[in-house]
């Protein structure tokens, strides 16, 4: 690989891991939040005890995305410099104001998990909140800075290419903004949903039906599925305005996200196949007829401007289609599980699901994180060969260092052992915790366990 090329790898692999960590540091609080409320509702231990385990990991997790984000943000200045000027004069409102959103979220976590018990149910509630909603405001402060490099504005150019009448919040609003924030959050509440479903469900695989921690996995499944289908309708319901924002200001990114060469209207819908640019053509794609241009632009006349419009030097990988297939084909199995469980539970009655059932959705978790990430190397690898969109090009944001190739073995090393040494902490610190010593039933089964459920 060229400089430039290890430039991006090394980089992207940085934010890959990153991205886990930060997803599920904004899809968890949700979860902790939900489960708290139904304590107080409901009363039943089953959720404060739910809440209190998922703070455990939060916390772990969150020792994570700390250093990993922390190693991004350095990154993006020894790796792209020509950008970070970019970034200075215009876009760095974000990030100085997600520090504060980072803060709420860190204060009140540490509220929550020291004094929990000490606190009114009123403050208990709020503690957790603003957990929530420091995650989430720090996430999407985050996708701001991301969606200006899609649609840069607030700012002009002089004749000599320097940057002139900086308008902060004008860049901070930007037309990205509003559907892919509410994209990033929608899809990490789905993600956090159902990686918990998937924990809940192989739980439930390992235990017996009339146990205590039984029921608890099987209330824990329950909300989990019901926050994951919410969610997964609310991403599938803001991609389809994420789209039009491609059609309206990123039509070679529409493009090569369906493999469309040709403009055209009544523009057909591609699901999978494989785009060849040689014989620029679609190859073994299912094709829903009309479908594009009506999620373009809700008629099903919409012109859809096809690659063929663009110079051959500004296309999008090829690979941007599979991506987006990926991430889409993922996002709706997902969807349609959550909601077969439900339509199961409602049309057979009670509260046991088959092992089949379960099985299927123990593999929802690691599947929602791949989407996640096919999610954020389509909409990076989609901009191509732009850093800021139709003004900097990547290989003019890159820095003029060489020898990457040794930080880029260096950092993969590292981050796999970070990722062992989580999984590593995370199993260790739950099972000298079993769920049975925190239920009080530690070597009591059967009858005990089910006359109390």
């Amino acid at each position: 690989m060229d400089e430039l090329m290890t430039a991006r790898a090394l980089f992207g692999s940085s934010l890959g891991f990153h991205i886990l960590f930060a997803t599920l540091g904004v899809g968890l609080p949700l979860m902790i939040f939900m489960a708290e409320l139904l304590f107080q509702v409901t009363k039943d231990k089953d959720y404060t005890l739910m809440a209190k385990r998922w703070t455990k990991a939060q916390a772990i997790l969150l020792g994570v995305a700390i250093p990993s984000g922390t190693i991004v943000a350095v990154q993006l200045s020894l790796l792209w410099p020509h950008f970070m000027e970019w970034v200075g004069q215009i876009i760095a409102l974000p990030f100085q104001v997600e520090l504060f959103a980072f803060f709420l979220e860190a204060l009140f976590m540490s509220i929550y998990v020291y004094a929990a018990d000490r606190l009114s149910p009123t403050l208990r509630i709020l503690s957790v909140f603003f957990v929530a909603l420091g995650g989430s405001l720090s996430g999407a402060l985050i996708t701001s800075a991301n969606a200006w490099m899609n649609t840069p504005t607030g700012f002009d150019l002089a004749k000599d290419g320097s940057i002139i009448h900086v308008r902060p919040w004008e860049a901070f609003f930007n037309p990205s903004f509003p559907a892919a924030a509410i994209h990033v959050l929608f899809s990490a509440y789905m993600t956090g949903a159902f990686v918990i479903a998937s924990i809940a469900a192989l739980r439930m695989l390992k235990r017996k039906k009339k146990d205590a921690p039984y029921h608890y996995h099987r209330k824990a499944l329950m909300l989990s599925l019901a926050i994951g289908l919410i969610m997964s309708l609310g991403t599938a319901m803001d991609g389809h305005w994420a789209g039009q924002v491609l059609h309206e200001k990123q039509p070679e990114k529409l493009a090569a996200a369906e493999g469309l060469f040709e403009t055209q209207s009544y523009a057909p819908l591609a699901l999978g196949g494989v785009t060849d640019t040689q014989e620029q053509r679609l190859k073994g794609a299912v094709e829903i007829p009309w479908m594009l241009s009506f999620l373009a632009g809700n008629r099903f006349d919409t012109v859809v401007q096809g690659l063929n419009d663009f110079p051959r030097d500004t296309w999008p990988p090829s690979y941007t289609h599979t991506l987006f297939s990926l991430m889409i084909g993922i996002g709706t199995l997902l969807m349609i599980l959550a909601g077969f469980v439900w339509l199961y539970r409602w049309r057979k009655g009670g509260d046991h699901l088959p092992r089949w059932l379960l099985r299927l959705l123990t593999v929802g978790g690691p599947l929602s994180l791949l989407a996640i990430e096919f999610g954020w190397v389509f909409t990076c690898s989609g901009r191509q060969p732009w850093t800021v969109y139709q003004y900097q090009r990547t290989s003019e944001a890159v820095t003029a260092a060489t020898g990457l190739m040794t930080w880029f073995v260096l950092f993969i090393s590292i981050y796999v052992l970070l990722l062992i040494s989580t999984i590593w902490i995370m199993r260790s610190y739950f099972r000298k915790r079993p769920i049975e010593q925190e239920l009080g039933f530690l070597g009591l089964e059967g009858r005990k366990g089910e006359e109390l459920h």
